[in-house]
């Protein structure tokens, strides 16, 4: 056994565990002093198997305490590479700390100067809440001020209305007076046209007393100086005079004379010539014709109109004819002319009506649904007045020189002054005023309207004097044109179901209908020498 090498006992810093290095002291001093004891072979036998023993727990030890030992001889560079990381990322963590303390600052200082802000902007407020209470009470004075003047003039409304009750009861006192002054009026126009009557009695008697005289003078031998003296004194007209028709009894039709075919395309309007057979019509071919009623022969034709006819006129000695057309235009032409002399223009619609004087030859009236109604100069062929209307006239007529009446949508007949171009009268009629028509004698105005009545006015007070209706006489339109009779005793009206229904103005019972029509009635025109006309689209019948 060689020289026992000396144990090296390293630092506790350097070396590995200190159970592991004291079992490794103990165990070589044990080998010493057993070699330096024990020299025989038991003895070195005796020392190995201690040896032996010493190694194999040495072993078993070294086994249990093998993780501690290896988590201390990890080599330092691996934590120093650990705490470097550690270190760097703490710095960086530092600098986000830095970076975030920098932005908090600047946050900082912002809200510091928002604060200053809102401060300067709080007093601003506190000083307009001031201001704003100031104005309030200034505002409650005032509010007390009015509601003072309010409760005055709420005194002052009070005693108005008080003296408004009182007005409006002499108003209605007023009113009760007029409506008796009215009647009393009535009563002393009824008195007065009885005079009238008496007075033409009278002067029928004063004509048979001239006429008795006139025979006595010729037979006496007295010259035709007094004769013609004798027919013009006291205004009395004469029989022989010009222009004179003895009218008699109208006879109601019940047989259709002639057929006539007018128009392509439809007949707008017929109307008979004065004191003549001749029948005028006009219609949807735009021509104007002249046929005589006991032939129904066509005697002229006039051309030149533009847009259909929608009415007929003819001044009062027979020179003139006039239509009125849906092209916004008139268009007059002489009776034996065939181009016309004039073409009026001014409405801005269609011209729904015209009609000439019955005293001034060269005066014309027309209505459009323009809402107005012209006064025409035929001499010139010029507009001379324009009437505004609040609603659309449908048809006119002239009842003497100066002043006409017309029809209108919202179902009034008005009577107008030509000379001032204002509206004297105003009563209501029907729903909706689709034609008039005045009487021979001017006493009488018919109107139609849609709600298929026919009523018949007194001129002179205004008033109905008779009112036509019967089962199935539907009114056709805005067109349908009725008509009184010469005698002014009979009403004949077109319906829509081409029938022609007859009133007796005396008897006003059950009518008289005409059969024969194909189509709707759309005009009808009386002959002043008896014969009636009726017109529907297609053709033109004349009755006796």
């Amino acid at each position: 056994m060689g020289p026992l090498r000396p144990i090296r006992v390293q630092s506790k810093s350097n070396s590995r565990p200190g159970r592991r290095l004291r079992f490794a002291f103990l165990s070589r001093l044990a080998v010493v002093f057993l070699w330096t004891v024990v020299e025989t072979e038991a003895g070195k036998a005796a020392i190995r198997k201690a040896l032996w023993s010493l190694r194999r727990r040495h072993l078993v030890e070294e086994g249990a305490h093998r993780p501690a030992i290896e988590a201390l001889a990890r080599p330092f560079a691996a934590q120093s590479v650990e705490w470097k990381e550690k270190a760097e990322k703490n710095e960086l963590e530092l600098q986000q700390c830095y970076k975030a303390q920098s932005r908090l600052s600047e946050q900082l200082v912002t809200e510091i100067e928002e604060g200053k802000a809102s401060k300067a902007l709080l007093k601003e407020k506190e000083t307009l809440i001031t201001t704003l209470q100031d104005e309030l009470g200034q505002t409650s004075e005032e509010n007390v001020q009015l509601k003072q003047s309010l409760e005055e003039k709420t005194r002052a409304l009070d005693l108005l209305i008080q003296e408004h009750q009182a007005a409006k009861a002499q108003l209605e006192q007023a009113l009760t007076k007029m409506k008796v002054a009215q009647d009393e009026n009535r009563n002393l126009i009824d008195r007065w046209m009885l005079e009238k009557m008496k007075d033409a009695e009278r002067l029928n008697e004063a004509n048979a007393m001239y006429e008795e005289m006139v025979l006595k003078l010729k037979s006496a031998g007295v010259g035709g100086i007094q004769h013609n003296a004798l027919q013009e004194a006291d205004g009395v007209i004469r029989c022989s005079e010009a222009g004179y028709m003895d009218i008699v009894e109208t006879s109601i039709p019940s047989t259709c004379k002639v057929t006539i075919r007018a128009h392509d395309g439809g007949c707008g309007s017929i109307i008979f010539q004065h004191n003549t057979d001749k029948l005028i019509s006009g219609g949807q071919d735009q021509t104007v014709k002249i046929w005589s009623a006991h032939t129904g022969a066509l005697t002229t034709t006039l051309q030149g109109c533009l847009g259909s006819v929608n009415d007929l006129a003819v001044t009062n000695d027979n020179k003139f004819v006039i239509a009125a057309c849906s092209s916004n235009k008139l268009f007059v032409w002489e009776v034996n002319g065939g181009r016309p002399r004039h073409t009026l223009t001014g409405h801005t619609k269609n011209v729904s009506s015209v009609d000439a004087s019955w005293v001034k030859s060269c005066v014309l009236a027309s209505s459009s649904n323009d809402r107005t109604i012209k006064i025409w100069d035929l001499q010139t062929g010029f507009c001379k007045s324009t009437m505004m209307s609040g609603s659309n006239p449908n048809s006119l007529a002239f009842i003497d020189g100066d002043i006409l009446c017309s029809g209108h949508r919202d179902g009034n007949l008005r009577l107008w002054d030509i000379r001032s171009g204002k509206c004297t009268s105003q009563i209501t009629a029907h729903l909706d005023v689709s034609s008039v028509c005045v009487s021979r004698s001017k006493n009488f105005v018919l109107t139609s309207g849609k709600d298929n009545v026919h009523n018949l006015f007194d001129v002179r007070t205004l008033e109905v004097c008779g009112t036509f209706k019967a089962t199935g006489n539907r009114v056709v339109g805005s067109w349908g044109r009725p008509c009184i009779s010469p005698d002014e005793n009979c009403i004949a009206a077109g319906a829509n179901d081409g029938s022609v229904y007859i009133w007796s103005r005396l008897r006003n019972g059950v009518p008289t209908i005409l059969e024969g029509h194909s189509s709707s009635v759309v005009s009808s025109a009386w002959c002043g020498l008896g014969p009636l006309a009726t017109a529907d689209k297609n053709h033109i019948y004349i009755w006796t």
